[in-house]
């Protein structure tokens, strides 16, 4: 995984052993010449192989791209195992393609011309740091009249004040909802990771008032999650935590922030407020496809 051009830390074991009771997993290594040249992290369902579950993206891991025909002859050998199995059905999560250079239309025309269907289509929202930022006036506005209210942003490591004390009460209160993650989880992940998973936190005198989860990788960092209290949410606490990040990740030479999807319902509909919400932040819009191919 760290040779390949297109990886992220989410493709690591330890990274995706924490939820191994959740699926069975069925990742594959593609081999040439005895060297491994691809990887694609799935699990099974039934007579089903799936881009993994557990992962917000997929896609096949490549050692290096040298040219169509090459990725073709990859995918080929792939299908060509997968029905021996015999499985019947592969579901394919692509990524936004910013978190990669690797040739993302040459899976979908390969995907395509093999009859497979693109049954789902997310709106990814990100900021491209080549870009000039686009923020909207009254964040900054807000962002500079923040500065004011006694705000103090931290890097903390425990993750338990945002957990306990703002994120899941804010879940089930506004969405009857639980994070992904439990505590103890991100706790775990970030111990093994801990570059690479950063809890940053808003507290005024004294109170925790919002806070984000980042995963951090080589040119991109997401927002995970992020939520605020109902007082956080009077001081536009989260905004400022935002705009704060932002710039700090712009001023390390990321390439991308990367603020997650605003898509319901399996890409068939989507929250207009949390788009503008993200747009007036700077983000574009990016499009994560998922396939469903017969094999």
């Amino acid at each position: 995984m760290n040779q390949s051009e297109n990886g992220t830390f989410l493709f690591h074991r330890d990274f995706m052993e924490y939820h191994k009771d959740r699926f069975d997993d069925h990742s594959l290594l593609v081999f040439e010449n005895e060297k491994i040249a691809a990887l694609l992290p799935a699990n099974r369902k039934a007579a089903e192989l799936h881009s993994h579950g557990g992962l917000t993206y997929g896609g096949l891991l490549i050692k290096e791209n040298r040219g169509h025909a090459y990725l073709e002859s990859l995918f080929t050998a792939l299908c060509a195992y997968l029905k021996a199995e015999p499985l019947e059905r592969l579901v394919f999560k692509s990524r936004p393609s910013f978190y990669t250079a690797s040739p993302y239309r040459e899976w979908h025309n390969f995907l395509i011309r093999n009859d497979a269907t693109l049954y789902r289509s997310d709106m990814s929202m990100a900021i491209d740091y080549q870009q000039p930022l686009q923020m909207g006036k009254s964040k900054l506005k807000r962002y500079r009249k923040a500065e004011n209210e006694m705000l103090e942003v931290i890097q903390e490591q425990d993750f338990t004040p945002f957990w306990k004390e703002v994120l899941e009460p804010r879940l089930a209160e506004k969405y009857e909802a639980k994070p992904v993650h439990t505590l103890d989880e991100i706790t775990l992940l970030n111990r093994r990771f801990p570059k690479n998973i950063q809890q940053y936190s808003v507290y005024r005198d004294g109170c925790i008032v919002a806070g984000i989860t980042l995963f951090v990788d080589k040119y991109v960092v997401k927002s995970q999650y992020g939520a605020t209290t109902a007082e956080g949410e009077q001081l536009r606490a989260l905004d400022y935590l935002f705009i704060t990040l932002i710039l700090k990740f712009k001023a390390e030479g990321k390439y991308f922030f990367d603020m997650g999807t605003v898509s319901q319902k399996e890409g068939k509909t989507y929250n207009p407020g949390l788009l503008k919400q993200k747009e007036e932040l700077g983000c574009d819009m990016y499009i994560q496809d998922f396939y469903s191919l017969p094999l």
